[in-house]
Parts: structure tokens; sequence; C-alpha cells
């Protein structure tokens, strides 16, 4: 699945220790991504987005292909960390998607009104999630051209 030669970075923005690892192990076993980086709040995802703390060293933390954002996270939630993303001109042309529990309508309109690129909300069952997180990959890096850094 993964697309040709471009390096493919997934950031994934979750607390939920379990999601990650449900997450990340349907994609590198459908091949998705190169890397994938796990963070757990919105404090953690700022920090590595502009290389500051822990993420200082950008070969640590390479400039995401993608981001899956959590919007219920501790510190920082996935809403603030969304208004920061898409409000920082070096930043806002990574795709976003936001994957939550949220049933939310309210949190619908104003992850858009935010600038996310889409929303998806995580099944219940087991099959159906790997199934979404499988047909996100093909989407965002088989169908859809996204701008190459520097762009």
């Amino acid at each position: 699945m993964n697309n040709g030669s471009r390096a493919v970075n997934i950031l994934i923005a979750e607390d939920d220790e379990d999601d990650y690892v449900l997450i990340s192990d349907t994609l590198k076993e459908y091949r998705v991504a190169n890397t994938i980086n796990w963070v757990k709040d919105g404090e953690e995802l700022m920090d590595y987005l502009l290389h500051q703390g822990e993420y200082s060293d950008p070969a640590k933390s390479p400039r995401p292909s993608l981001i899956l954002l959590d919007l219920n996270m501790p510190r920082k939630d996935g809403r603030e960390a969304l208004r920061e993303i898409k409000g920082n001109p070096r930043l806002r042309r990574i795709p976003v998607v936001v994957l939550t529990t949220s049933q939310s309508d309210e949190d619908i309109v104003r992850s858009y009104d935010l600038g996310v690129n889409s929303y998806v909300r995580k099944p219940m069952r087991f099959h159906d999630f790997v199934e979404e997180v499988k047909a996100l990959g093909r989407y965002w890096f088989e169908i859809v051209e996204l701008p190459r850094e520097g762009d």
C-alpha cells in the first residue's frame, strides 16, 4: 500500500495505548507507512511538530505525512492542538484526520471549522476498527495527492 518511493511518516496522537497498538499494527501489517511515531497528548504533539523538548532532533521526529488525532487527550486535547496546527503556516498543510470515539455533532462541526481534513469515528468492534484503519491508509496514500514537504 505504500506510495512508491516517497517516505510515508504517520504520527499518531492517541492517549489510549491499546488503540495506538491496534492502529500501528494494522498500518504496519498492510505496509502503509515507513515510520509510525506516537505521542500521548496534545502537548507532546506540538513539541514533536515544533521540534521542542525531547523532540528537538528532527531526525527522531520527522515531519509527518499524516496525523491521526484523537480529540480527547490529557493536558492539551486534540481540539486545541488542531487549532494550533492549522494556525501555523509551517504545519497547516499536514493532513490531519480526527480518529475519535466522540459521538458529538458539535465536535464534527468544530473540527471542520478548525481545518481538519477528515473526521472518523472509531468503531467499537475490533474487525470494523481494523478495516477502517486499512481504508484510511489506502485513501491517504494511494488515492489522494499530498503536498511534499517544502511545497
